[in-house]
């Protein structure tokens, strides 16, 4: 094999030209080594419920006739997770909201979801005979293979649109951070993704403005509820109305189970059809599986879970507005988006930068998104435990004394 850089032929000219020129998702740092004060990735700072590891340890133990101790792994999981999806269906409600099996997808994390998405709804050709306006109110169907998503938001999204070779429409929020209906409903796009509560703002959206939505745009509108366990409003109670509606979760953040990849959306059947047309075939373990399902047996301890994180979440909203007198959406996540300000009232994305830098050096890891001008002055922190937010608040007064 050649190590020769000159003599190495050019590999990605072999490469489909759009996936040559493609720009990868950017993940927050995951530092190896301890003694960080971990910030910024949104992930749970408690650890999931006791049946979880016990599930798994259940599952390695074998099934019946296997072969001994961790042979069911060398078994393939049940390809559609069958029982994750009744299992979910019945924790939103059930036959009572009419959800049932067939509304369920389950994924390798959310971004899974998100992927079959864009691969059914995004490209050319979308949109004839399909799922827009024209499929429930007799209104002609729009549909144009674009995928449209708000301006700030997940970044993956266009990242997927992109390696599907589709076109994207994107969206400006401005500071206000009002939902804005008339330019998602005139965007043309088939499929349009909405954060709520929006990341990185964690501004969340109720559930009259997304209806709102619904009845002015034409194409599928996904609502990615990453953060919903937080937050006040949620989206699932319009599927029942909204054939064009799909709600997008996750066992990462609430479920603590960010290591284990699993997701799931729910939508109209036929939604979901198309989805496990393309979906790889064995999509999430069987480890992922039983673990998904043993966090969703245990209610009472999730709910206290929740309960922690968003009254630290609150004390810190409170503490940073009122005593440090910076500017704050009023998060409905598991994180605060703030701009900072230094004692001489400077703000902007300079100030933001040197505060992070600040945090870096001691070991205090945030997150700061630097390329929109709406993200750049401020900077998002994943909640913590109280002592990891106590460091953080005083690593903040350090720098306040210092800038």
């Amino acid at each position: 094999m050649p190590t020769d850089a000159a003599s190495t032929p050019d590999l990605a000219a072999l490469a489909l030209p759009h996936v040559a020129a493609l720009h990868a998702y950017t993940p927050g740092l995951q530092p190896t080594e301890p003694g960080w004060v971990k910030l910024n990735t949104n992930e749970c700072p408690y650890p999931p419920s006791p049946l979880v590891a016990a599930a798994i340890a259940a599952e390695l133990g074998g099934a019946e006739g296997a072969g001994g101790e961790g042979a069911s792994l060398r078994l393939y999981p049940e390809p559609t997770s069958a029982a994750l999806r009744a299992a979910i269906a019945a924790h939103h409600g059930g036959e009572d909201s009419g959800l049932g099996a067939a509304n369920v997808c389950v994924g390798n994390g959310s971004d899974d979801i998100l992927n079959l998405l864009v691969r059914c709804f995004c490209g050319a050709g979308v949109g004839e005979g399909g799922l827009g306006r024209g499929a429930d109110s007799g209104a002609p169907n729009a549909a144009s293979g674009r995928a449209g998503f708000s301006l700030p938001s997940y970044s993956l999204y266009p990242v997927l649109v992109g390696i599907a070779n589709g076109q994207s429409v994107a969206i400006e929020f401005d500071r206000t951070m009002a939902l804005p209906v008339e330019k998602i409903a005139s965007s043309g796009a088939s499929i349009f993704f909405l954060t709520s509560p929006n990341a990185p703002t964690g501004v969340g959206f109720g559930e009259r403005e997304i209806e709102a939505v619904l009845a002015a745009y034409d194409g599928l509108l996904v609502v990615d509820e990453a953060y919903a366990p937080f937050a006040r409003e949620s989206a699932l109670k319009l599927l029942a109305r909204y054939p064009r509606l799909v709600v997008v979760r996750t066992f990462s953040k609430a479920y603590a189970l960010a290591g284990i990849r699993v997701g799931y959306c729910l939508a109209h059947p036929q939604v979901i059809a198309l989805l496990d047309r393309v979906r790889d075939s064995y999509n999430v373990s069987r480890l992922s599986q039983v673990a998904a399902l043993a966090a969703l047996s245990d209610t009472r301890y999730y709910a206290g879970v929740i309960r922690k994180v968003a009254a630290t979440r609150d004390a810190y909203l409170a503490r940073f507005a009122s005593e440090a007198g910076w500017f704050t959406y009023p998060s409905q996540a598991n994180f605060i988006f703030t701009e900072p300000r230094t004692r001489g009232g400077e703000m902007g994305a300079a100030v933001a930068q040197a505060a992070y830098d600040f945090l870096c050096e001691r070991r205090v890891l945030v997150r700061h998104f630097p390329k929109h001008a709406l993200t750049a002055p401020f900077l998002r922190i994943s909640v913590g435990t109280d002592e990891q937010m106590l460091t953080l608040w005083n690593s903040l007064q350090a720098w306040l004394h210092d800038a």
